[in-house]
């Protein structure tokens, strides 16, 4: 038996004889699921938002990407987005050294919270593997306001727990080094969100 394994065997001894306890927890639900409150909080965070029709969203993502000689996208990203960029389009699966090649990353998301400015991401279509996002220091984002929910229950209840999440709340940025912000240490250090209506 390894050390692990004792350990363990040693905790599940000790808390066999104790009840399971329930936890009856009812967290606040509802609220108004306002694309203009999830805009206004990545706003507050230092993101970029843009609004855009669906027929216009490709021309929204090329102005982001402007200055983005090569970019990353998923394999899965559909093609509309990309219709009026003009660059280099390096799609997955990349070698890390390629991905860290690419200037801006191109995304969709699974859900955003509107109370608190969080578009997260787990892997599915169109959003590829986390290091994707983490990776490019700029990262544009595709959320449709039909994925924006009011708050944090409401986002859960569509999220699978086995699934890798990214959860983003505005550029990369971090105080933890003498109180000074320091942005793009954990991520892109610039975040433009279309909101696609």
């Amino acid at each position: 038996m390894s050390a692990r394994e004792e350990i363990l065997t040693r905790l599940r001894a000790a808390v066999a004889d104790i009840p399971p306890v329930e936890v009856a927890r009812e967290y606040r639900r509802g609220g108004v699921a306002s694309v203009e409150l999830l805009a206004d909080r990545l706003v507050d965070y230092g993101a970029t938002v843009r609004r855009s029709t669906r027929a216009e969203v490709g021309a929204a993502v090329a102005e982001c990407l402007a200055d983005a000689p090569a970019i990353v996208v998923p394999d899965d990203l559909p093609a509309h987005l990309l219709a009026g960029y003009r660059g280099v389009v390096l799609r997955e699966p990349l070698a890390v050294e390629r991905l860290d090649g690419a200037s801006a990353v191109v995304t969709g998301c699974r859900v955003a919270i509107a109370a608190t400015g969080t578009i997260i991401l787990d892997g599915g279509e169109g959003q590829g593997r986390r290091a994707l996002t983490l990776v490019p220091d700029h990262h544009v984002c595709v959320v449709g306001a039909d994925q924006v929910v009011a708050g944090l229950p409401e986002a859960v209840a569509v999220l699978d727990p086995r699934s890798p999440q990214t959860w983003i709340s505005g550029p990369s940025a971090t105080s933890d080094i003498e109180l000074r912000r320091v942005e793009g240490v954990h991520g892109p250090r610039r975040l433009d969100v279309i909101i696609v209506d």
